[in-house]
């Protein structure tokens, strides 16, 4: 699979503005960045919890400017190709609005105090680790999943995230 294929299966309309559902969830957004010819996907270990997402600001403003602070990485909306469906945090209760942003490459990084590791990941091999979750922690939470790389076991809010980039290649034939 190349970046022009991902590109045409994830590209979509972006409502970078909340629909006013307001519910006990608190907003917050994130860039599922994937770069690369082979590609990857960039992934973080956060050292703290999310940002909240303020009244009236933008989610995908909010979700590039979180980025840059971050992990010191530039991206422009023209490279923000869509979006998926929220997800909610369980535990934490917020309502997570993730964008999809395709880059040719990644120069150096330099993540912040947010920031525990970075996660270079070839995306491909890594989507074709989804399973169901069977921790028993997790078993009475619907809808869950793990994915696997290396020594790392990424489940909850961002695997239930990447499970919709999955869905949407394997409807496509893609995986």
């Amino acid at each position: 699979m190349d970046i022009e294929q991902i590109r045409s299966v994830l590209t979509n309309e972006i409502h970078p503005k909340p629909i006013s559902e307001l519910d006990e969830n608190e907003l917050a957004s994130v860039l599922v960045v994937i770069y690369g010819k082979e590609p990857f996907i960039l992934m973080t270990e956060k050292a703290k919890s999310l940002k909240v997402y303020t009244k009236d600001q933008d989610l995908l403003e909010t979700a590039i400017r979180e980025t840059e602070e971050e992990l010191s990485l530039q991206i422009s909306k023209e490279q923000v190709i869509g979006q998926l469906d929220n997800v909610i945090t369980l535990n934490s209760k917020y309502k997570i609005t993730p964008f999809v942003a395709i880059l040719e490459n990644i120069s150096s990084l330099k993540p912040n105090s947010e920031v525990k590791s970075i996660l270079h990941i070839p995306l491909v091999p890594f989507l074709k680790t989804i399973t169901k979750d069977t921790n028993p922690e997790h078993l009475s939470i619907k809808e869950m999943y793990t994915l696997t790389f290396e020594k790392y076991n990424i489940w909850g809010a961002s695997a239930r995230i990447l499970k919709q980039i999955f869905m949407l290649f394997s409807e496509k034939k893609l995986l």
